[in-house]
């Protein structure tokens, strides 16, 4: 009988033992690191009970081993070190960061941050320091947190030395430039190198470039960092610094314009929403309506009952309030207005004093009712999640609460215009602004297109209010705030007229925002008062003038 061969046998098993033998390797390293790893923790305790013994080289060279463990934890104990705030425990060698608390100190552990109790002063001696150690121990604790997990804390570390540029820092910086990936952390480090460049013994070439670098940034932090080097820099340095502090000041002063611009515009939209419903009855009725900031704080009222109903019952709906809020602000206001119409105006057409002085009590009851109701105190509305915060562009700080009431108000203004432009109700609307005689003759029943106009433009109001109140406060008084306003806007851009309360809106509203550094809140109005009077000598009808009621008269 043939004897069976072991040598496939042989064969087949040597690559499983070469296997098996890699893998013990593998493991065999792996152990290695871990318990290399945990003798370096069990070490760090070590170290930092170091700090306390012998001379101050031996406290550098102490600093110089903590740095090498590339631990964060050690970040506190440092920087307790240089600001005086290390001891140690003279009973057992033991360090400690402590707080003073009457005769005693409380205790802190360097590493865990967990508080260790309290003891006598007198158990312990503070572990001197000076500056070179300071210098070293900023440098130290400059190049952990620079490498940080968390990007807040890079961004922290690069603020801090922005704010104290220091060239032993740059070797860190460049360190943590070529690993970073957040664009903001990485702006905040090539900042912070460059700051460090520009105090530092390098070559003269790389601190110019370093100012060219910060000069390109923009922005006030930079033009801060070169006011500084002004006293610090070499004089050959001057000139670049200068040129560069002059160039970052004409472009801040070009973004600042572009600021107040869109600070006016905010405020012209602010001003639209509470104008537009008075153009509109204003235009079609000639009634001046002194309640008509009634109808906003109703609306802002109406916000704020929806807010807390969902805030009660239906929380996960926050973000939803507004939207909410609209339609039942634009019914609260609009019904209000309805009944003020045909209860107390339309028995004073052609009658304008009486009609103001009407309004006006009105006014104060509705203000009255709702501090009855609801009291005297400004009321809570919150910003829905998408409304709050605010977004750079380029050298512009915009808020969204504002953005958003922004696009609002074109929203609200192309919707009305085309109802008052395609609509049968619009269409009638513009014929009694136009001629109410003709128009009656024509069959259109004015008396109930001057109802609906009231009650549209108290919807109006309202809605307005619900923007409103995401920006001032809520109160029985918010109304009285834009009634003046709303009155020059409509008179200035013509009675009636969309586009001239649009442009009208606008105009006054950057205008303001331009003379108010110059002039104060309150002389800034005065002032534009004093221009719409001496304007409405020149046109007395505004801007954009309807044409056909002068028919009428």
């Amino acid at each position: 009988m043939k004897r069976p061969s072991f040598f496939p046998l042989l064969s087949w098993c040597k690559p499983m033992l070469k296997a098996i033998q890699l893998f013990l390797v593998a493991v065999s390293l792996a152990v290695a690191f871990v318990a290399t790893d945990l003798r370096a923790q069990d070490a760090t305790p070590e170290m930092i009970n170091e700090l306390a013994l012998g001379s101050y080289d031996q406290t550098e060279e102490t600093i110089k081993k903590l740095a090498a463990t590339g631990d964060t934890a050690i970040v506190p104990a440092l920087e307790a070190l240089s600001e005086g705030d290390l001891y140690v425990r003279k009973a057992d060698g033991q360090v400690f960061i402590v707080k003073k608390s009457g005769k005693n100190y409380k205790l802190t552990d360097p590493l865990s941050g967990e508080v260790a109790g309290e003891e006598p002063t007198r158990n312990f001696e503070k572990i001197k320091v000076k500056n070179s150690l300071r210098r070293q121990i900023r440098s130290v604790v400059g190049g952990l947190t620079l490498q940080a997990k968390d990007a807040s804390t890079r961004l922290a570390a690069a603020n801090t030395i922005i704010k104290t540029p220091d060239e032993d820092a740059i070797d860190a910086l460049n360190a943590a430039i070529e690993k970073e990936q957040n664009a903001n952390v990485l702006a905040a480090l090539e900042q912070a190198r460059a700051a460090s460049i520009i105090i530092s013994s390098r070559a003269p070439e790389e601190k110019v470039e370093a100012i060219t670098r910060i000069k390109n940034m923009g922005g006030r932090e930079a033009l801060s960092l070169l006011l500084g080097f002004q006293g610090q820099a070499d004089e050959s340095l001057k000139p670049q610094i200068d040129a560069a502090i002059e160039s970052i000041n004409s472009d801040l002063a070009m973004w600042d314009a572009a600021q107040n611009i869109w600070y006016g515009i905010s405020l012209g939209s602010v001003l639209l929403l509470a104008a537009i419903g008075l153009a509109i009855t204003f235009g079609v009725m000639g009634i001046i309506n002194m309640a008509h900031g009634e109808m906003v704080m109703l609306g802002a009222y109406s916000t704020y009952v929806v807010q807390e109903i969902i805030r009660n019952s239906a929380p996960h709906l926050f973000d939803w309030s507004l939207a909410i809020a609209l339609p039942i602000a634009f019914v609260v206001s609009g019904a209000v207005g309805l009944v003020i119409e045909r209860l107390v105006i339309r028995f004073l057409y052609g009658r304008p004093l009486e009609t103001l002085l009407a309004t006006w009590g009105i006014s104060l009851i509705l203000q009255q009712a709702v501090r009855t109701i609801f009291g005297p105190t400004n009321k809570e509305v919150g910003n829905p999640s998408w409304m709050s915060g605010a977004f750079e562009l380029g050298g512009l700080t915009i808020t969204w609460n504002r953005m958003w009431i922004v696009v609002f108000t074109i929203g609200v203004f192309f919707a009305l215009l085309a109802l008052l432009k395609r609509s049968p109700i619009g269409l009638q609307m513009r014929a009694v602004t136009q001629n109410r005689r003709m128009a009656s003759s024509m069959g259109i029943r004015t008396p109930w297109v001057d109802a609906a106009t009231f009650a549209l433009g108290s919807g109006i109001a309202g809605i307005a209010g619900v923007a409103l109140s995401q920006i001032d406060n809520v109160s029985p008084n918010l109304g009285q705030g834009y009634i003046i306003d709303s009155f020059m806007v409509v008179v200035f851009g013509g009675v009636g007229n969309l586009w001239g309360t649009l442009v009208g809106a606008l105009s006054l509203g950057v205008l303001n925002k331009f003379l108010e550094p110059y002039a104060g809140a309150v002389l800034g109005k005065i002032i534009v008062l004093v221009l719409i009077i001496l304007f409405i000598q020149k046109r007395p009808r505004g801007l954009f003038a309807l044409k056909g009621r002068a028919v009428e008269s």
